[in-house]
This record gives C-alpha cells, structure tokens and sequence, in this order.
C-alpha cells in the first residue's frame, strides 16, 4: 500500500487562521470530488471557523476519562476504518490524554500515513522542538507540547499561513481569537508586537531553510555541480587582519541588495596550525558577522586559493569577497601570482570582488626606519645571484660565437643589476665580483683561467661594481623613503584615530590604550589614576620592562614591552595629550550628569512650593470656615448645617494630612531615600488589603487572579499604596455600571498587574506627563488631590525594581501595569 501525503500548515502563532485554510482546502478539494473526513478540528468558539465545518463529515471523537473528567480525542481507529482520500487532523504536536494508543497526535498521523491516508494538519512555530528555547526566549513562555523536526521535515508540503503581527493583534481586541476576558492579557504578553514580529520572521527564516535544504537534496541525488541562483550568498574570506571588518560590512551591503540574501565569512586555517590570524581580531570579526545576520565558518587548508573556492562551491555561493593584495609586482613576479589571482581563476561561475582597504596585511603596526630592504629581500637578491649566474654561463657557453664577447658582459650587467633591484648593496656587490670572475673564466682568452691580460677586461669587472653600487643605493634609497612615508601614513592615520577619539568621551579611553599597545607593538598598555587601573589593554610585563608615563596631573601610562625609539617617544608625546583630553571630557561629563538630577530636584521643589502656595491653601481655607463658623455664637446653625461644616472641615482636614504625606513620599522618591523593604509577597494578601482601605468589595471590581500566581519580590506597603491610587483612579474614571478590573498574569520571569478602566483614556501624548509630579488632567475639586498619586506609585513601583506603564485598553479605556519580578523563593526556603 503506497504512504499517504503529509500536508502541513504551518503558522507563527495562534488566530493566523491555519485551521480556517485548512478547512477551506478541505471543503475545496471535496467539491473536486476528493473523499475528505474531519479527524478532530478545534474551533476555539470561533464562529467563523465552526461554519467551514457545515457541509463536511466529521467522525465522531472519543471519549476518553482521566480523573473524572471527560476528555474527547482523535478517534484513530474509526478514522483507518473510515478510509478517507484525505483526513482534516487539526494541532499536530497535541498530547492525547492518558490511555490512548498514542501518547502524540502526530503519532496518530503517522499510523494514518501508514495506511495510504493522505492527512492535513496544522502546527505553530513554537511546537518544533529545535526552535523551544528559541520561543520561550523571545515570549518568556514555555511551551510543552512539541513535535520533532523529523516529523515536520517528513511532510511533502508545507504551507506558511501568514498574517501581519498588527492585523493579528487587531483580530485579537476585536475579540475573534480569543474571549474578551483573556484579550488584555494576550495583548500584553504573548502578543505583544515585537514577540508576534519576532515569530513571524522565525517562521518564514524556518521554511526558508526548509525549502533550501530540499533544494540541496535535489541537486546531490541529480549530481548537479553548478550553483543555482536561488537567492544570494555571499562568502567573506577572512585573514585575521583589521581589514576584515571592511570586508564584512561589504559583503553584508552585496547581500543586502537581494531579497533572501545570506552572509557567510569564512577563516582558513593551516592543517599544521602555523598560520593563524590575530585570534582576538578573528572574535571581533566573528560578532561583527552575527551582528549583520550571517554566519562565521573555520576551514582548513594548506592551499588558501583552494580551500576558499571549495568552500564557496559547498556553500552554493554566488558571490566571493577578497581583500586586495598588497604586494608589490615584483614581489609577485618573483613567488608567483597572488591569492586573488588565483581565487578568480579557479572560481569559475562564482563572482569574485577584490575590494581595497586602507589597513592590510595582519595587525597594525608602525614601520621602522632603521632599514632599507626587508632580510627577505636580501636573501632573494643572494639567491638570484647564486643561482643565476651559473645558468647564465651555461646559456651563454651554449651560444659562443667569435662575436659574442659584447653580449655576454651586457648579460651579465643585467644580472646584476637585478640582483640590486632584488637584494640591495651587498648581493648586487658580491654578484658584481662573482660576475667579472666566471666572465674572465669562461670567455676571456686564455680560457679557464683567472688572469687579466688586457686593461679593457679590468675596466668591464670595474664598471659591473660601480653598476652594481649605484643601483644599489638608488634600490636602498627609495626603500627607505618609502618606509619613511609608510610610517608617516601610518602615524598620520594613528594620529587621526586618537584625535577622533576625544569626542567620544569614555569609550575612547579604551581605544587610544588598545590603538597604543597594537602601535608600537608592546605586550602591555595600562592607564592608572592613582592607584586604580582605568583601562587596560595586553598583559603587562615584568618591572624590568615597564616604561611610565605620566598623563596630566593624576594619572600615568605604562608600557609593557621594548623601549620605545626616539620617534616613537615623540608620537608618543602626542598620544599622551590626548589621553589627557580624553580623561578631562570624562570628567566632565560626569559632573554634567550629576548635575541632571539636581535640576530635576529644582524643579520638583519649584512645583511643590507652588502647590503649597496654592491646592494647599484650597483645603485649608474650607477647614478654617468651617471651623470658625461653627465657633460664631451670633449665627443660628440648624443640626444639618453643622453637620455639613462638620463633614466639610474632616473632609479637608483629612485631604490635607493626605497632601502631606504624599508630598514627603515625593520628596523621599527624589531624594532618592525611599525606605523599600522587599520580601516575597502573594497577591492575594495585597489586593484584599487594598480593596479594603478603598472601602469597595468585591461586587464593584471584578477581579482575575489566577490560582498559580507565583509570589513577587516587593514590599507590600508600597505596593498596597500603588494598588490603591490606580484603582481610586480607575473608579472615578469608569464609566457608570461599568466596573474596572484587576487583573494578573506571570510572564517572563515577571509578574504584571493590570488595572483596567473603561473610561475616556488619555491621549497618546500625554501618557508620559501624568507620571510628573503635580500633573492634573483639569481636576479642581477638593478630594483630587495635587498630582501626586500616579508620581508616587511610579516612583514606589521602580524602587521595588519593578515598571508602571499606561496602555490603552481595547475598545476604550486606560490600563495601568504594573510589572513586578518573581520572587526567589528558594533563597526563602533557605533561610527558614
């Protein structure tokens, strides 16, 4: 019997509307004649998903007990023995209650493939096993019911039923996903924009791979060699040198341009280990690659050119960046083409970009002036002359003629001179004499024999020194000069670094130490004030190789490493300077910040004396008339008029002491000496407490306080204050009959407590001002208070290490969270 076809729909997150397509396709494939049953569909009371189900034939569930509740599952074996062209089986990664004959629903599935039934079903992205941590990092929430990736691999179509996060959310406070009841709760926490935008992106990035991998298959079982250009990817190749970085960023730009585009850097590394770039260059490098969305790789291999090619090709690259050599042409000419030469003739159908930069060549370093060529050089010029001038006599003993004598010294005097190009002074000078000897050897009558007859022969053996000299001192000359210019290039770039560097205050501290130590090539740079280390770069050496410096009037630099030379001392000078400057700007900054909080404290104390100028006054004047009119003896008072000044003065008298309490909490919260005792707390000792102190009971909030709450980490004065302020709000803003909820919910590690109202809200722009002190949205009567209550629960909210935000509340309304850590119970648990 053949295997059923496995078709999947695959969603970011729950209300897409994956069971709707389902059912759709369902309800199309049947009026095409395809014999189409319903296993087990959930419509969640969604009345637009339940109304597809008309129409289609649904085997009926079983029933299955566990702990004296009814559960209904997938009936597998009516459904096998059904034998339906096509089964509906909705939530793939379900978990069937105790006593089924499989402890999955995708097991389920597997037994009807097995059967030759093709099966439809649907899965959310958070149920593939490989992406559980993933999800639960981004949402905060854990999700137990999960599928393997093998399973979902396996099917022979897979579908993304995609919505955008702001329609889902919109679907969501209007109620079609979820009951009113619980849409507060989703909207702040599972479905918040970002979590919804996050899961999308990992569902599409998910099929993506998917579908690429099948691609890959494709083309191993039909042995195709060649790339596909399905989308762009883009390989890096990385030495470990600072250019790196450039090349990164380059190759993040080309793959940019194409939709799909996909980053890879890659470092070769030498099977004996020998060839290394700079390990923590090659660290930078890699977080700079994540950073930019792609991925770093290690390969190893003695032939670079190769190694990178092969990996491209195994890659399915379509595009190559390379830095650009820096070797001269006749370095090149000499050890052959470069790595980029070679790369672009072995690449084939790979574009290569060769892409300049201004640092090359591994770590930066300052050239030395003291020589002209490298010792490199100086051995190449040796071995020419060796090697060189032996095969120059065999070639030209092979063509003696009578009248070759001129062309045989021409011959030798361009050996020589490219020695002196190569090799500098002394191999030029020691091929000049090893000339004029095998010259007077092998062509000068008598032959085979190291005697000078005639004065013309002298002279040629002369002139091959002085040719020899001269060029050498020209060779030697423009060697110097340019190193000279390439150490001024370099100090000029050194020099721009730490200048740029002061305007960045603090961080370029670091810079200009690590900028110093890579410089001059020292194993150590440590930046001290006093005694304290600021910054440090490299591990220091011993006493014995520590140069100090001092930098200002506190603080010093020391050098781990060589004795800097006389023109490092004077760029060192300059550097000195700037950390100087450096250290000056931090300082300075910080005295601006300190003085942030004091013109905020100004500010606060401004806005106090002005309500102790004026609310204040409100108050007090009611309570003083009321107060003296009671105590006037020529006016006649009815026992109702005494009352009402009785109840006017204790009325103001009592939002007076409230004033005053509230006005030394605000003073303690800017002074920042707010008593917070913090220990674990549960909701249910909090909330009762505060309804209390409101005097309103249950039947005017309604309250939604889940049973698992875990307890939270504040004090619970405070937090009964806060409870109390925003729910006094809520019920003076709530509309009649209407009343505000208290709501809670664990999420993240945190515990959020939401206060709802239904009343007018508060524009968008306001949100962040009625957290300031004295903010009023125009209340003028006299229990309102001064503007302090929501100030004040912020303030107690934040030192308990928590959050209060304003959001709106769906379909109109303002809703206060509070956002609180979990406690450590098990710090508890030991100390009792």
């Amino acid at each position: 019997m053949a295997r059923g076809h496995l078709r999947v729909m695959l969603g970011a997150a729950p209300g897409v509307g994956k069971t709707y397509a389902m059912l759709e396709e369902g309800r199309r494939l049947r009026a095409l004649g395809t014999d189409v049953v319903v296993g087990v569909v959930e419509t969640h009371g969604r009345a637009a998903t339940a109304s597809l189900l008309e129409g289609l034939e649904v085997v009926p569930r079983r029933v299955v007990e566990h702990r004296g509740i009814e559960l209904t599952e997938l009936d597998l074996d009516a459904v096998l023995a059904r034998a339906p062209e096509l089964a509906l089986v909705d939530e793939l990664a379900h978990t069937n209650a105790p006593g089924s004959q499989h402890q999955k629903r995708w097991e389920d599935v597997e037994s009807m493939l097995a059967a030759g039934i093709d099966v439809m079903s649907t899965v959310n992205i958070q149920h593939i096993e490989s992406l559980n941590d993933v999800v639960e990092q981004i949402t905060g929430a854990q999700q137990r019911e999960t599928i393997p990736d093998s399973v979902l691999r396996r099917a022979d179509q897979i579908e993304v039923v995609d919505l955008a996060p702001q329609a889902l959310r919109a679907r969501l406070a209007d109620g079609v996903v979820y009951p009113a009841a619980r849409v507060d709760a989703a909207l702040s926490n599972y479905f918040r924009l970002g979590n919804l935008t996050a899961l999308r992106e990992l569902a599409l990035l998910w099929l993506a791979d998917e579908v690429d991998s099948s691609l890959q298959r494709y083309r191993a079982e039909h042995g195709i060699a060649g790339k596909w250009e399905a989308r762009e990817r883009v390989v890096v190749a990385l030495t470990g040198g600072p250019e790196g970085d450039t090349l990164v960023r380059r190759g993040a730009r080309i793959a940019a341009r194409s939709t799909g585009g996909e980053l890879l850097a890659v470092h070769v590394t030498s099977q004996d280990g020998l060839r290394e770039g700079s390990p923590g260059t090659l660290a930078a490098q890699r977080s700079l690659v994540e950073q930019l969305g792609g991925s770093y790789h290690q390969v190893i291999g003695n032939d670079i050119p190769q190694a990178l090619v092969d990996f491209a090709r195994g890659s399915n690259a379509t595009q190559l960046v390379i830095g650009v050599s820096r070797r001269s042409r006749l370095a090149a000419l000499l050890t052959g083409p470069g790595i980029g030469a070679t790369v672009t003739r072995e690449s084939g159908d790979i574009d290569v970009h060769i892409v300049t930069h201004s640092q090359a060549g591994g770590r930066f370093s300052l050239p030395r002036i003291g020589g002209g060529l490298t010792t490199r050089r100086r051995v190449y010029g040796f071995v020419i002359a060796v090697v060189g001038i032996p095969l120059l006599t065999w070639l030209l003993s092979t063509l003696r003629t009578a009248d070759s004598m001129t062309s045989n010294v021409l011959s030798y005097q361009l050996l020589i001179v490219l020695v002196a190009l190569v090799g500098g002074i002394w191999p030029a000078l020691c091929a000049a004499l090893l000339a004029g000897i095998t010259l007077d050897f092998f062509f000068v009558e008598p032959l085979y024999t190291i005697r000078i007859s005639e004065p013309l022969h002298l002279l040629a053996i002369v002139l091959f020194l002085v040719i020899a000299t001269l060029v050498s001192l020209v060779v030697d000359l423009a060697a110097r000069r340019s190193r000279a210019a390439t150490r001024a290039g370099a100090e000029a770039e050194l020099l721009a670094t730490v200048a740029g560097g002061v305007i960045r205050g603090e961080d370029s501290l670091q810079a200009l130490v690590s900028r110093t130590r890579e410089a001059f090539g020292l194993s150590g740079v440590r930046l001290l004030h006093g005694d304290d280390v600021l910054t440090t770069d490299g591990e220091p050496a011993d006493a014995e190789h520590t140069q100090i410096f001092p930098v200002g009037e506190h603080a010093t630099l020391e050098l781990s490493g060589h004795d800097l030379e006389a023109a490092d001392r004077r760029l060192l000078a300059v550097i000195l300077s700037q950390l100087d400057a450096a250290l000056e700007h931090s300082e300075l900054s910080e005295t601006a910040s300190a003085l942030g909080p004091l013109a905020e404290t100004d500010r606060v104390r401004s806005a106090l004396l002005a309500a102790v100028g004026h609310d204040l006054r409100r108050p007090l004047a009611a309570a003083t008339a009321a107060v003296t009119t009671l105590h006037q003896k020529d006016i006649r008072l009815s026992d109702d008029d005494r009352e009402a000044l009785l109840e006017t003065a204790e009325e103001s008298l009592s939002s007076l002491a409230s004033l005053v309490t509230n006005l030394l909490d605000v003073s303690r919260v800017q002074a920042g000496v707010l008593a917070v005792s913090l220990a674990p707390t549960d909701l249910d000792d909090i909330v009762p407490s505060a309804l209390d102190e409101l005097s309103i009971g249950p039947a005017e909030v309604d309250l939604d306080l889940p049973t698992t709450l875990p307890a939270v980490e504040t004090d619970a004065v405070l937090l009964q204050r806060v409870l109390v302020n925003l729910l006094s709000n809520a019920l003076r803003f709530s509309p009649p009959g209407v009343r505000p909820t208290i709501a809670a919910s664990a999420f993240g590690g945190h515990v959020e407590v939401r206060v709802v109202d239904h009343g007018p809200g508060i524009p968008g722009e306001r949100r962040e001002a009625v957290f300031v002190p004295f903010q009023r949205l125009g209340d003028t009567d006299n229990d309102t208070g001064i503007g302090l209550g929501l100030a004040l629960s912020k303030g107690f909210v934040e030192g308990m290490g928590g959050t209060l935000d304003a959001e709106d509340t769906p379909g109109g309304g303002l809703t206060m969270v509070v956002s609180l850590p979990v406690a450590d119970t098990s710090i508890e648990e030991g100390r009792t």
